[in-house]
């Protein structure tokens, strides 16, 4: 029918004119496409090119359909093998896909007709294993949709379902576990009283604070004696009053750091602490005072007394009072919840509102201890019964010392950590206070009784001849 001979020669046709228009052929694919492939070397269309947009029936009844350009509507069956309850497997048919239907209607499915697993869920199809929990999809490039990859949720983010498409990020509160399943509360840090460092710097505290309210308890029995009436006593019950709050007021800095907390802890420290330096530095003027009025008509007279050293310890702490005032009214410090410093915990610290605040406080604090520290160090020529200037000059430098370390070693440490870096440094230089001043005349009242006299603070004990000591 091709060549037009009786021998089959492939490529070649010997008819001139061929009365065949076309071939129709069968509907299975496995015959037609190998057959339009052949015809297609003779110029011959699996269909009439000249019949289009008809539509009839068969003998049979079947609805035959071209199109526009004579190409036939699409048909197929969906079959699903299925197995029997004698263990064979057949093929039945159980929908069907024409094009030729209209839109909504080409597909349709007899699920009665199909058999589901013992389960009755749909099988899923995938050519992948199903993502578990803490991983989440991500397609293959030129794979189907059904083909993807399982990827770990990245750091914070978590996937809690199977075959997740996208992680979820965790609350600001909350962190991803070790196998990113599941959101857990960070842990919460500060220092607390159950903690152990917390634990021991309150006990320091409480211990400390006990130390001058007890000096204080021994100065004032002994109130009447020559050593305590020596340099204003009643500047040596304030200063032995505020060592005591100062070492108390370290204690606010312990425990979860609470608005009121935030507002108030370092401004009761810094106005404390200046009470306490501005005391020093009245006794130190006293001092000076003491030796440099030598005629009883001089001008400083005038100026020499118990008014004069009140009004020292006032000023200098109305002006840190003042400089905390304004600190609370423009930035006032608050709570806040560090998610930065460390990933996995939640530091919760006080904001202190202002940077610049915060060191003008303690600036003022370095001031008054560096001009007490002037003083006393300039009155070092003084006689020695009446001079309690070395006491301060030591007390200053130690003072000066702590906080001049503070500060990098502050900078340096965040959390926790940096709590306890200033508890420590107020600690310790109320305690390098309490030690230089107190101590020594401590010491005459508890164990030398025979130095407690006036004699003696006048330089006319028997015993020994008046020395003068330089500083």
């Amino acid at each position: 029918m091709l060549t037009g001979q009786d021998r089959h020669i492939l490529n070649f046709r010997c008819h001139r004119e061929g009365h065949i228009a076309g071939i129709v052929g069968d509907a299975g694919s496995s015959c037609s496409i190998p057959m339009a492939r052949v015809l297609g070397l003779y110029r011959y269309p699996q269909l009439l090119h000249y019949v289009q947009d008809v539509h009839f029936k068969d003998s049979f009844g079947t609805k035959a359909f071209f199109d526009g350009v004579g190409n036939p509507a699409a048909q197929y069956d969906i079959v699903q093998w299925q197995g029997g309850s004698d263990g064979t497997i057949h093929q039945r048919t159980v929908g069907h896909y024409t094009t030729s239907a209209p839109l909504g209607k080409n597909l349709q499915i007899n699920s009665s007709a199909i058999q589901w697993p013992i389960t009755e869920q749909v099988p899923a199809s995938e050519c992948t294993p199903r993502c578990a929990p803490g991983f989440r999809k991500a397609s293959k490039e030129g794979d189907p949709i059904c083909c993807f990859l399982c990827v770990q949720c990245p750091q914070g983010e978590i996937a809690n379902q199977t075959d997740s498409v996208e992680c979820s990020m965790c609350p600001w509160d909350q962190w991803a576990d070790s196998y990113q399943k599941r959101c857990i509360m960070k842990p919460r840090v500060f220092l607390s009283y159950e903690d152990p460092l917390g634990a021991s710097l309150a006990a320091i505290s409480i211990f400390l604070s006990a130390i001058p309210a007890s000096i204080f308890a021994l100065f004032f029995h002994s109130r009447a004696t020559p050593i305590v009436k020596a340099n204003h006593r009643w500047l040596s019950y304030l200063l032995l009053l505020s060592l005591t709050l100062v070492f108390l007021s370290s204690m606010a800095f312990i425990g979860y750091p609470t608005t009121e907390k935030c507002l108030l802890r370092q401004v009761a420290f810094g106005i404390i602490f200046a009470l306490c330096v501005s005391c020093i530095l009245a006794k130190t003027i006293m001092v000076v005072l003491a030796f440099s009025v030598t005629k009883p008509n001089s001008d400083l007279m005038t100026w020499f007394g118990p008014k004069m050293s009140y009004m020292v310890v006032i000023i200098c702490t109305l002006i840190q009072g003042i400089v905390c005032t304004f600190w609370l009214s423009l930035f006032p410090p608050f709570p806040e919840y560090n998610i930065n410093t460390q990933p996995g915990i939640l530091i919760i610290e006080c904001n202190e509102g202002s940077s610049i605040a915060f060191w003008c406080m303690l600036g003022y604090l370095g001031l008054l201890a560096t001009t007490s520290f002037m003083l006393a160090f300039l009155a070092r020529k003084l006689p020695d019964s009446f001079n309690e200037t070395k006491y301060i000059t030591f007390s200053m430098l130690a003072f000066l010392s702590v906080w001049l370390s503070f500060f990098p070693a502050y900078l340096s440490t965040k959390g926790k950590y940096m709590v306890a870096m200033e508890i420590f440094a107020i600690l310790s230089s109320s305690s390098s206070l309490m030690s230089c001043i107190f101590f020594p005349k401590c010491y005459i009242i508890l164990l030398r009784t025979e130095m407690n006299t006036r004699e003696y603070l006048m330089g006319r004990n028997p015993a020994k001849k008046r020395k003068t000591i330089a500083i």
